[in-house]
């Protein structure tokens, strides 16, 4: 191991390999634990390999670390990451702890955490960078920084504080949503509920949108219910409705009551589906054109980077009005069938004639056959009077087929790590509900 000092923050998503080069994870977190009076020392990295499992990885498996890359022996231990007591995760548990200088100079708040390697080949932490707190009245503005050894500081513990949840919101950042999903579920109860009310409402919001039913329920319940009403008018209208869903009628219709009523009318018309329908499978927020908008137009449409891939691969062509729900229902254009065309062509002559639309009290699985039949990533949805209420996409299908812990399927019995002297079970690491997320 080369000698070193990595700040753990920038640790966060780094790219984990084995001797040859394949990537077998990313990081996710520090394990230390505390000795009596030297700084706490690494015993670890929690790594996310394939499949959204969080496993653990031996400090003395890591040959190099970097801020651009580890370097593993290659030999993984599979089983499910299960923290044990004593032990500190440090993007999760250490930063944003409060500490008192030694000196009685004030307080301070660790934003990020130095490991280093001793000459035995030993990491522990090393220095803090910490944030002062902000002096004089202006509102503007953060407190001085300063580096300070483990041993100039000593933590704060008083019963019942909440540690900061603001650094570890940081170091996820750049997560898309469904890993943040992943790394909240992965926090001891208690953090995960801290850390999501302190994310803003789009972020909580698409947050919320990858999360099983029973979490998202503990969230919510957790936020006061202004905060709530705005969080579920940021979430797509068949999510919302599958959370409203969830509480009690009382709480359900006052949270409706307090949202937006455009977004309020759109979740009411969805909870009016059985969730094992098209109604209840949709989201409501297809791309919608006239017959007389042009090829550029609607290729301009799709190519929003909001979108999600599912709703760009086509556009659903209507008369007016082109809010569902809709005037009549005309046709989908492809939008594989736009590139084909000159940019002047009106989509109107470009819709499919194979393509019928179903209706809201379809089954699930009629739908999912004429996916599957057809080859195809989203039908249409039209009420008794042919106006296009909505769009089920491929993804508002999987969601909905497959069972309902998938999102923790890797899960299924929690096995505690074997000691790292005995790494029993290694294995070699090689590459080889209603709605969905469908606009997410």
């Amino acid at each position: 191991m080369s000698a070193t000092r990595i700040f753990v923050a920038r640790l966060a998503g780094t790219s984990v390999f084995d001797p040859v080069g394949d990537r077998v994870g990313r990081v996710r977190d520090v394990l230390v634990v505390y000795r009596k009076s030297d700084p706490p020392t690494v015993v670890g990295l929690v790594v996310e390999i394939p499949g959204k499992r969080r496993v653990f990885v031996s400090i003395g498996r890591v040959t190099s670390i970097s801020p651009g890359q580890i370097i593993t022996t290659g030999l993984i231990n599979v089983r499910r990451f299960e923290q044990r007591g004593g032990e500190v995760r440090v993007i999760a548990e250490l930063l944003g702890r409060k500490v008192d200088f030694a000196d009685g100079s004030g307080q301070a708040t660790i934003e990020d955490v130095a490991i280093e390697e001793s000459a035995t080949g030993e990491w522990a932490v090393g220095q803090l960078f910490v944030r002062r707190p902000k002096s004089g009245s202006s509102p503007f503005g953060k407190g001085p920084t300063t580096f300070v050894s483990w041993n100039e500081v000593t933590e704060r513990a008083r019963q019942g504080e909440a540690q900061s949840a603001e650094q570890l919101i940081a170091a996820y950042s750049e997560l898309k949503p469904a890993d943040l999903a992943n790394t909240l579920l992965d926090l001891p109860q208690q953090r995960m509920l801290e850390v999501a009310e302190e994310l803003p409402d789009d972020r909580l919001a698409d947050v919320l949108e990858e999360m099983p039913e029973s979490e998202q329920v503990q969230i919510l319940t957790k936020l006061d219910d202004l905060r709530a009403a705005d969080v579920l008018d940021q979430m797509e209208p068949d999510d919302a409705a599958d959370l409203i869903a969830q509480l009690s009628d009382e709480r359900g219709e006052h949270l409706l009551e307090l949202m937006e009523p455009e977004e309020a009318e759109d979740v009411r018309m969805l909870l009016t589906y059985a969730p094992d329908t098209a109604g209840g499978l949709m989201t409501t927020e297809p791309i919608i054109v006239s017959a007389d908008a042009t090829v550029a137009e609607g290729l301009a449409l799709i190519r929003r980077h909001e979108l999600a891939p599912a709703l760009g691969a086509a556009v659903c062509v209507t008369l007016p009005p082109y809010e569902p729900p809709t005037g009549r229902f005309l046709g989908i254009v492809h939008f594989q069938r736009m590139l084909r065309y000159p940019p002047h062509v009106r989509l109107g002559t470009l819709l499919d004639p194979s393509l019928e639309p179903v209706t809201g009290d379809t089954s699930a699985a009629e739908v999912s056959r004429i996916l599957a039949s057809y080859n195809l990533v989203s039908v249409p949805v039209v009420d008794d009077k042919h106006r296009l209420v909505g769009v089920v996409t491929i993804d508002d299908v999987l969601d909905y087929l497959l069972p309902d812990d998938w999102r923790r399927q890797d899960e299924d019995e929690p096995v505690k790590r074997p000691a790292a002297a005995d790494e029993t079970g290694s294995i070699p690491v090689v590459n080889g509900r209603r709605g969905g997320n469908a606009t997410r």
